[in-house]
């Protein structure tokens, strides 16, 4: 049996910010930034209509509990830079879950690794 991340939904966000870029993949992101260093996350969103899938910014509910995992100054250390044409190193939800050695969220059947 495996035990995923338990989902809390508080709808504010506390940490990280709503990041527009012009990013190959994705068009906004949740950026966490330290003085000039940043690290944009992603998360992989699905329309069951259209049957397409898009990357985007962090639930924010999630946004907190990542920031406020006792792992994150370590992992931002290793993972974040400086911009490059006003992209972020990136990084996707779930790989950060791994990292900081959460409990993933319970994957679904349309989930890709990019």
């Amino acid at each position: 049996m495996k035990a995923f991340y338990d989902v809390l939904k508080v709808p504010l966000q506390l940490y990280g910010i709503t990041y527009r870029c012009d990013h190959p993949l994705y068009d906004e992101c949740t950026l966490y930034l330290v003085k000039d260093r940043g690290l944009a996350v992603i998360q992989q969103r699905f329309d069951p209509e259209t049957k397409m899938s898009w990357w985007s910014k962090v639930d924010p509910w999630l946004a907190n509990d990542l920031y406020l995992s006792s792992n994150f100054p370590s992992v931002f250390k290793e993972l974040s830079g400086l911009p490059e044409y006003g992209i972020y190193p990136t990084i996707t939800v779930r790989k950060l879950m791994w990292k900081l050695r959460m409990k993933p969220m319970k994957k679904e059947k349309w989930e890709f690794d990019p």
